[in-house]
């Protein structure tokens, strides 16, 4: 009687324990877990919805997703449970992008963003809309922009070790986009990056009073009508500092590799530092060319750069 107990009582707690296994199971093949709850989910806009207006982690699997979602609300972090091997492939939500974000802030890691486009030629791995916005070891290639914001002056945005490849495109009588085009935003900084291949327009285009470029390189000798490697329109403040450059040969623009307030001097640019570069002309665009062209009007600070043959450092217009 006792053995039988026994039996029954394990046959009672094994048909509860099936049930919880097998939940668990489908929770870890999901392409989408919410890490703080263990919930997973077939599509991302399900995943971000059920952290709402909070905080929350989402791992995203390996693998191709033809998904895309939009943040509304809360601090949501985007995170590939191997870099590198979570790829957004081809899908854009509101004809903007795979992440339309307009949440209090996001961070991104990981995450690779690729082959997107829209009718009005701005597709995007990232539309900013609101918020701060933190990104880490992503890559954006094969799209028309990388990252695209629209303004929010009290929002920061900071990018490191990411690589941004074949983006851009100016044509179809459309304006153009850029590998990382920011509106009028606080602050962006860009650390540890790589800008290559480009397709049209600038690689880093930038319209917030403070940027600081550091420590990146910018590889044009891949580009196809491309611009300036580093575009402020409206004027700025910060350093940009310890890049690497090379200009290539296919070029729609070439009078410049950095461009300060072309379009109006909206922010100042006192004391804009620019310092520690190292620039070149790649040997098949023989060329004579400018490092920075500035129409400011401001004192720039620029000291320390090691320029190749063909490139003179300053020219105020």
């Amino acid at each position: 009687m006792e053995n039988r107990i026994r039996l029954s009582l394990a046959a009672s707690v094994l048909a509860v324990a099936l049930p919880a296994t097998a939940l668990l199971a489908q929770s870890r093949q999901a392409p989408y877990t919410v890490v703080e709850t263990g919930q997973g989910y077939d599509r991302l806009q399900r995943a971000i919805d059920a952290i709402g207006s909070g905080r929350g982690t989402i791992e995203i699997a390996s693998g191709l997703h033809a998904d895309c979602a939009v943040q509304n609300g809360g601090d949501v972090s985007y995170l590939a449970s191997e870099p590198g091997k979570a790829v957004f492939d081809g899908v854009t939500c509101e004809g903007k992008a795979a992440l339309v974000l307009r949440g209090s802030s996001a961070t991104v890691s990981g995450i690779v963003f690729q082959n997107l486009r829209v009718p009005d030629g701005n597709g995007a791995g990232i539309r900013l809309e609101r918020g701060n916005l933190t990104v880490a070891q992503s890559w954006f290639r094969d799209s028309e922009e990388g990252i695209l914001t629209a303004a929010d002056p009290n929002g920061r945005i900071v990018i490191d070790k990411s690589t941004f490849t074949r983006l851009g495109r100016c044509d179809r009588g459309l304006s153009c986009a850029h590998s990382i085009y920011v509106g009028d935003y606080g602050h962006l900084r860009i650390t540890r990056s790589r800008f290559e291949q480009g397709r049209g327009g600038h690689y880093v285009k930038s319209r917030a009073p403070r940027n600081e470029v550091a420590s990146s390189s910018f590889d044009d000798t891949g580009g196809r009508t491309t611009n300036y490697m580093i575009d402020l329109p409206a004027g700025s403040v910060g350093q940009i500092t310890n890049n690497w450059f090379v200009q290539g040969r296919d070029k729609e623009n070439w009078s410049a590799f950095i461009a300060v307030a072309a379009e109006g001097r909206r922010h100042p640019s006192e004391g804009l530092r620019i310092a520690g570069n190292d620039a070149r002309i790649a040997p098949d665009a023989a060329r004579n060319t400018t490092f920075v062209v500035d129409w400011s009007g401001d004192r720039l600070a620029l000291e320390d750069n090691n320029l190749g043959t063909g490139l003179s450092p300053y020219a105020r217009r």
